[in-house]
Order: structure tokens, then C-alpha cells, then sequence
């Protein structure tokens, strides 16, 4: 996989303590095919921004999180409650109840800002326009999307809304609503690389492990962040999500079994959000 954040390879290899070795972080960004100049200067930045203080220089630096604590997020993993969510679908402890969630809005333009923040948090949380300021979906998203509209001081411009009768241009018919709505080829293709991915053997070797597990990582991302996580029952069968899930489970419990003891805390995080 192409395309990774040489920011993101760094927060991937925070060990437990807190700490990024710099000779560790230099040869498994060079397994990702970045060089050593991407390396520092992205270093430089992360100082620069405060995320990290810098002990030592080049590969004999210590990479240090600052104003965190060790345990902390990693910004590369999904909401773990989603991607527990996403596989209880998979085993089909998730049906859906025919219900669509609908939520509506009309905020000012002097409100652009809190508008604009609504709406990525609707579309973040897999609703899908229907017209302008009308987001739909098959699931039970409200208690978000209220939360984060009374933290937007937006609460009096929301409508919510449930309904078994919806009908956009003329479609009624769940499934076909879903194709309409909801980009599903995009989403299935990129779960098919993260399957081609995940079947993939590590190849040997501490540092390589750790290029794949960080590879892995963000694959399993960018297929799980923009999935919607509609109910099987609304899915063309067999859906790819469901099988690049369980091959992204198989290969992260073989990652995790082979793990240095002194691994980055990456492995207990994903190895939390997969079980």
C-alpha cells in the first residue's frame, strides 16, 4: 500500500513508554520506501508541533510523546466501538430492525463553521444526503449526532426522525436505496486490497513485521473510516467487507503472536479493537 503518512508510520511505532527509536523508526519507513530526508523532516515538524520531544539526533534519536499519556489514541485506529460493531454484523449479531434514522437542518450562513461540523459528523457517521440538509441512515446514529449538535450550539436546527417508509426518487426497495445512496463498488474495492493485503505473509525479520503491521494498520483504515457499516440485510452477498475483515483479524493475531516483547503499543491496540 502506497501513500502512507510518514506521520502516521511514527505514531505506529510508539512503544508502551511512550518513546519512538530512531533507528527503528528509519528502517521501517525505508521498508515503506521513504527516505531518510522525509524521515527528518517530518521529525522536525512533529517538534515543531509540540506532538513529540527529540533526544539525540538522526537513528541514535528517542522520539518522546509529549502532553500524553502513554496509553493514548492512536490516530490511525478507528473508533473501537465501530469496528466492534462492524464485526458483530459480520457474524450477524446486528440485524436490522427496518427502521431508517433521518436528520434534518437548516443553519444560517453566519453559522457556516457549526454547519459545516454537523454535517462532516453526519457523513462521518455513515449518513448519506439526500438533499440538501437532509442526511439518511439504516442506523441507530442519534445519540451521536444530538450530542454533537448540542456541543455545536445547534440543537434547535436538528430534526430527527424514524421511519419503515422511505422513498427517494422513486426508490423504495431497501437494497436498491442503499446502492443509490451509499457508493458501495468504492467501498468494496477498498476492502478488496485490504484483503489482498492481509493474505500477504510478513516477510521475516523484526523490522519488516513491523512495516506490514503498519501497513496493515493503515489499510484496515482506509477501508474501515469511510464504510458506512450498512446491515448485511441492505449488502450485495457475499459483502468484501466481511471477508477482508476476518482475513485483517486472522493476519493481526499472527502480527501480534510474533510481536517483540517491547513492540509498539499499536499491537494492543489493534489487537483490542479486532477482538
Amino acid at each position: 500500500m502506497s501513500g502512507i503518512p510518514t506521520r502516521m508510520v511514527v505514531h505506529a511505532l510508539v512503544r508502551e513508554d511512550g518513546t519512538v527509536a530512531g533507528e527503528e523508526l528509519y528502517e521501517v519507513a525505508a521498508l515503506l520506501g521513504m527516505t531518510d530526508q522525509q524521515v527528518r523532516l517530518c521529525v522536525k515538524r512533529l517538534e515543531t508541533e509540540g506532538r513529540f520531544t527529540v533526544e539525540g539526533r538522526g537513528r541514535r534519536a528517542v522520539l518522546r510523546l509529549a502532553g500524553a499519556e502513554p496509553g493514548a489514541g492512536l490516530p490511525l485506529v478507528p473508533e473501537v466501538e465501530f469496528v466492534r460493531h462492524a464485526y458483530r454484523q459480520d457474524r450477524g449479531l446486528e440485524p436490522w430492525d427496518g427502521l431508517w434514522h433521518a436528520f434534518a437542518f437548516a443553519v444560517p450562513e453566519s453559522a457556516r463553521a457549526a454547519r459545516d461540523s454537523l454535517r462532516d459528523a453526519l457523513t462521518g457517521l455513515g449518513a448519506a444526503p439526500v438533499q440538501g440538509g437532509l442526511y439518511v441512515t439504516p442506523n441507530a446514529i442519534g445519540p451521536y449526532v444530538r450530542a454533537h449538535a448540542a456541543e455545536l450550539g445547534l440543537s434547535e436546527a436538528l430534526t430527527c426522525l424514524s421511519t419503515r417508509d422511505l422513498a427517494v426518487g422513486g426508490t423504495s426497495d431497501p437494497r436498491a436505496l442503499a446502492e443509490r445512496l451509499w457508493p458501495l463498488p468504492e467501498i468494496a474495492a477498498r476492502y478488496g486490497e485490504l484483503r489482498a493485503l492481509a493474505e500477504q505473509p510478513a516477510q521475516p525479520g523484526r523490522a519488516a513485521g513491523l512495516a506490514h503491521a503498519v501497513t496493515l494498520a493503515a489499510s484496515f483504515s482506509a477501508a474501515m473510516l469511510p464504510d458506512p457499516l450498512l446491515p448485511p440485510e441492505l449488502l450485495p452477498q457475499p459483502w468484501p467487507g466481511t471477508t477482508a475483515r476476518a482475513a485483517a483479524s486472522d493476519a493481526w493475531a499472527g502480527l501480534g503472536a510474533a510481536a517483540p516483547a517491547d513492540g509498539p503499543r499499536l499491537f494492543r491496540l489493534y489487537g483490542g479493537a479486532l477482538a
